[in-house]
């Protein structure tokens, strides 16, 4: 009886909602000591960066006035508060996205599963995963993507005209934060075809891809709603801040090179080129073309389960980008719990790739802290441990594709009970 109590309240979304609530708060308040008492701080230079652009704007001037600020206005207009209510305002907010995304993730892992124990689970993925603990109480913006890229593949399942003007407008909104989610577009098309035509004809083998090509009303409906959300909101931007806002915010983001150290397989060469301004921009933008390429191929391979095609082509593109840095890892984490009900993988097999996932990590942190706290000159190990930590992620990747399947309803009822 002891043991189901316990397993109960393990199991009660409430108790893990709070507990990972209480977590947050209390790194916080380390997080405040640390920086006071020790030489390394705890707070992310992002969000020293976030409140300088907040403080510029709240005396009337551009966020882009602060040097390196190179996001949506909108995130200094969202630490306002931290001029009147206290500098760990922000880290409370993106700590309180961090749970809304747990929660979503709850929502919707029911919503495709009917598993209430799947679905907690799933949530206690991202709840208590110290990554995302660490990484939105060290003052990192990123769980306001988590919140709109879970809320939009929430709400575009539901398959209804609500549903689709609302995950329209979230999806709108997370292009304008950041830009990656454009790389969902071809399979949110052929996902949201392939629904319509479903319900409106029998699918036949050979007809399946020429149909899933064909526009839809409901393809317009979501298409018209992200697009006037976006226009609109990048409008308002625009005529406040002018070209600055889209050169800071957008474009600069395609040619951006960062030669200083990063986990990218590309770091080492552009370090090289980074003298020859005219070389570096054309390789910077040629970067791009094995990501559209496979991005392209695993949206028609992927787009019937429209979650793990998103997982797979975030994977891509951050394991593929040119600037790949820890905090991008949350762009395709927040998605691992949508998808994890329908790997086959057990548990073991589970850790061990989540293990060789850490352990890449550390090999390319040890070469890392030595030039940028030791000043020694380890630019071609960094490099290499980036190409080893880039193989260990294709590796993964296509451990995951290759056991994925998806599950109805009744084969995870089946296996909860």
């Amino acid at each position: 009886m002891k043991g189901n109590a316990v397993d109960s309240k393990f199991l009660n979304l409430s108790t893990n909602l709070i507990a990972a609530s209480c977590i947050r708060i209390g790194l916080i308040v380390y997080g405040l000591i640390q920086d006071q008492l020790a030489a390394v701080k705890y707070t992310d230079i992002d969000y020293m960066v976030f409140s300088d652009a907040a403080r510029f704007v709240s005396e009337g001037q551009s966020p882009y006035l602060r040097a390196t600020f190179r996001y949506t206005p909108l995130i200094a207009w969202l630490l306002q508060p931290n001029l009147f209510l206290g500098s760990a305002f922000g880290k409370v907010l993106f700590s309180s996205f961090d749970i809304l995304a747990g929660f979503i993730i709850f929502r919707h892992v029911f919503h495709l599963t009917g598993s209430h124990v799947t679905s907690v689970r799933c949530a206690q993925l991202w709840l208590f995963n110290p990554i995302t603990l660490a990484v939105s109480t060290r003052g990192n913006a990123e769980s306001l993507m988590a919140v709109l890229v879970l809320g939009f593949l929430h709400l575009i399942s539901q398959c209804s005209v609500l549903g689709y003007i609302l995950s329209g407008i979230l999806y709108g909104a997370a292009v304008h934060v950041k830009i990656y989610p454009c790389t969902y577009v071809v399979a949110i098309y052929l996902f949201i075809n392939r629904r319509y035509w479903e319900r409106s004809m029998k699918f036949s083998k050979w007809r399946d891809a020429l149909w899933t090509l064909v526009p839809t009303p409901d393809t317009v409906l979501f298409g018209l709603s992200a697009l006037i959300f976006l226009v609109f909101f990048t409008g308002i931007f625009y005529l406040r801040y002018g070209t600055t806002f889209l050169q800071e915010t957008y474009f600069y983001h395609l040619t951006r090179r960062d030669t200083r150290h990063n986990f990218s397989p590309y770091f080492y060469m552009l370090y090289l080129l980074s003298t020859r301004d005219e070389s570096n921009t054309l390789v910077s933008l040629s970067t791009f073309l094995p990501q559209f390429i496979l991005m392209f191929a695993t949206a028609f391979r992927y787009h019937r389960q429209l979650e793990f095609a998103c997982f797979v082509q975030t994977f891509i593109f951050v394991s593929f980008n040119k600037v790949c840095t820890s905090q991008y890892f949350l762009w395709y984490l927040c998605l691992l719990p949508l998808v994890v009900p329908h790997l086959k993988i057990g548990l073991k097999q589970g850790m061990a790739l989540g293990l060789s996932w850490l352990v890449g990590q550390g090999i390319w942190l040890f070469p890392a802290y030595l030039l940028e706290f030791q000043g020694m000159d380890t630019f071609k190990y960094i490099w290499l441990a980036g190409l080893t930590f880039f193989s260990i992620n294709i590796f993964i990747l296509l451990r995951l594709m290759a056991n994925f399947k998806f599950k109805t309803k009744e084969d995870i009822n089946k296996k909860d009970s």
